[in-house]
């Protein structure tokens, strides 16, 4: 009797499991989530920190040029953030005061500020200027940041208030402060065996920094001019080219397609922009694929609970095609902003066949790609605000168009 009984039960378990198989709730069955399969990626130097500081723009500008000079047929070199950073603080400051404090004096900056900083200081290798002369071995920025503009507005407004001249000291003053914080500038070094000046160094280089233009799409002003980019960390007043959207990408794809990289201006505010899924993209409602059933149910959920659903990031799915109208009404009103910068270095697809860039962060070599992300293709198109390239990598009938 035990064993009849012990193979009823076993009969019935097999048979409650196989039965229950197809009946799985949903919310049990693992999701696929994202698939990237690596189509073209260019060298680059290693992934780097910025760690607790507002210098995306520095570091993802000199990875640019490190992939430039290996592009170039140079060694792999790590050239010094904090070198740029610290004279751009210089530089800033100069301007800040000039302006009785009527410019943003942050962190932050672009592109350009790295090419300009070393045609006009020169550049040196990170293992000669570090730059962390405050206990760390990172950057870290929140008592640095506090205290170069609370100098600043002092000498500010002790001018506005006497009337009187600015003293011949307070630039002293200020570049005392930066010797403290980031050490001493190197006047002469020596790297590989050479003796070098930061001037020389950059001169020794196999890339030039009049070779790099920046590259835009906005219709507030003429396409195939250049306009200065109307964005706070604009500092400098630099300008980019602007292009239409189809020649703008034009161009990504070309450099890309003959071995270039971008630095990459965008926006991270964007809920499409994961941190945990180090994936960008422009998601909507499938509704043509939806059935009669699933299109009723989509329509009875509240926005909330379509955004919910839009931003699971479980599965590739239908983004929105990106117009140029698009872009620049969210220029205009502030939904796309000058967040981040990184570089573009290859392309990739995900396992729909949906294309997507390939992209180097500077927030360590984290998980899941090792500090490297993947923008979806409309994600690029809607949310670049400017593109650092070699004028090389243009199109030729684009080129003649910028005059270049």
């Amino acid at each position: 009797m035990k064993k009849i009984l012990t193979t009823v039960l076993t009969l019935c378990v097999a048979f409650t499991a196989a039965a229950q198989t197809p009946e799985q709730p949903a919310e049990e069955k693992k999701t696929e989530g994202y698939v990237f399969t690596d189509v073209k990626v260019l060298p680059t130097t290693p992934v780097k920190n910025q760690h607790r500081s507002g210098t995306c723009w520095c570091y993802s500008t000199l990875t640019f040029l490190e992939g430039e000079i290996l592009r170039a047929g140079g060694k792999e070199m790590h050239l010094s953030e904090m070198f740029i950073v610290r004279h751009s603080f210089m530089d800033k400051a100069v301007k800040y005061v000039r302006l009785h404090g009527e410019l943003n004096f942050a962190e932050g900056g672009a592109a350009h500020d790295v090419t300009e900083g070393i045609k006009a200081h020169g550049i040196v290798p990170y293992e000669v200027y570090p730059g962390f002369n405050y206990g760390t071995d990172k950057p870290d920025f929140h008592e640095l940041s506090a205290v170069l503009k609370g100098y600043l507005d002092a000498v500010i407004a002790a001018g506005d208030k006497t009337g009187l001249p600015l003293s011949t000291a307070w630039q002293r003053g200020f570049n005392a402060i930066l010797d403290e914080y980031f050490g001493e500038l190197p006047e002469t070094f020596t790297y590989e065996g050479k003796e070098y000046t930061p001037e020389s160094f950059a001169a020794s280089l196999p890339i030039r920094m009049d070779d790099y233009v920046d590259i835009s799409s906005f219709t507030h002003h003429p396409f195939y001019t250049q306009f200065i980019m109307e964005v706070p960390d604009n500092w400098m007043w630099g300008t980019v080219y602007n292009v239409p959207l189809e020649d703008m990408m034009a161009i990504v794809d070309n450099a890309l397609e003959n071995g270039y990289p971008l630095a990459w201006g965008t926006d991270v505010s964007e809920k499409g922009f994961s941190r945990t899924k180090a994936i960008g993209i422009v998601p909507e409602a499938d509704l043509d694929g939806m059935n009669g059933t699933e299109s009723a149910r989509w329509g009875k959920l509240t926005e909330a609970e379509k955004e919910a659903a839009l931003y699971k990031f479980d599965k590739p799915g239908k983004e929105k095609q990106i117009t140029q109208q698009m872009r620049q009404e969210a220029f205009d009103n502030y939904l796309t902003t000058d967040d981040h910068g990184m570089v573009i270095v290859g392309t990739a697809v995900d396992q729909a066949g949906n294309k997507y860039f390939k992209v180097q962060n500077s927030w360590d070599a984290l998980p899941p790609y090792d500090g490297y992300w993947y923008f979806s293709r409309p994600f690029v198109e809607f949310k670049t605000i400017s593109l650092m390239v070699n004028k090389n990598a243009i199109p030729k009938d684009i080129r003649k168009k910028l005059g270049l």
